[in-house]
């Protein structure tokens, strides 16, 4: 049996951000109907699995405008226009939590929403960790960002998940990964 996917008829820009696009497709879907489609078009991420040895991970905390709240989360970034992802996961260790890392290691991808969204979450372990070379490139947050790094064991973070103190979903299946 051959699966055929939808067919895109037209596509209008309702939105552009740093971060991402929205769009209005009309698309003819796989059932034959004609529908209109908001979509969130965004060149896909990295998420950190930073590891200071075995079994400790590095977290950080963070404060979340669209949730008014500060949270705990792996380090994560997007992906720079035409950027190697790996790259971009090493680029976003030494901006997030100041160190670089020796290793960098797929560990999988996956889409959060691919209801209505294309960012696809690349996950990557990083080992190794070190403080950057003296005199070198200094990395830059973005003015959004205010974060505290703290180190967890596996187990402290995983607990942290089942108590409800650990709500990104980035997160929490990120410690599965590990």
């Amino acid at each position: 049996m051959t699966e055929r996917g939808g067919t895109r008829l037209s596509s209008t820009e309702s939105f552009k951000g740093r971060i991402f696009t929205v769009t209005v497709d009309r698309v003819t879907v796989p059932n034959g109907r004609t529908v209109t489609l908001d979509m969130v078009r965004h060149r896909g991420s990295v998420v950190l699995l930073p590891m200071q040895d075995e079994g400790r991970i590095v977290l950080i905390r963070q404060y979340r405008y669209a949730l008014d709240r500060w949270i705990w989360e792996l380090p994560a970034g997007s992906l720079d226009e035409g950027e190697d992802a790996a790259a971009a996961a090493a680029r976003e260790c030494e901006e997030e939590i100041g160190l670089v890392p020796g290793r960098v290691e797929f560990a999988g991808a996956w889409y959060p929403t691919p209801g209505f969204c294309t960012e696809v979450m690349n996950y990557y372990r990083l080992a190794g960790l070190r403080a950057p070379a003296p005199g070198g490139p200094q990395a830059h947050k973005d003015e959004d960002e205010d974060i505290r790094v703290h180190v967890f064991t596996l187990d402290e973070a995983r607990a942290m998940v089942r108590r409800g103190e650990i709500v990104d979903l980035k997160t929490a299946w990120g410690l599965t990964l590990v």
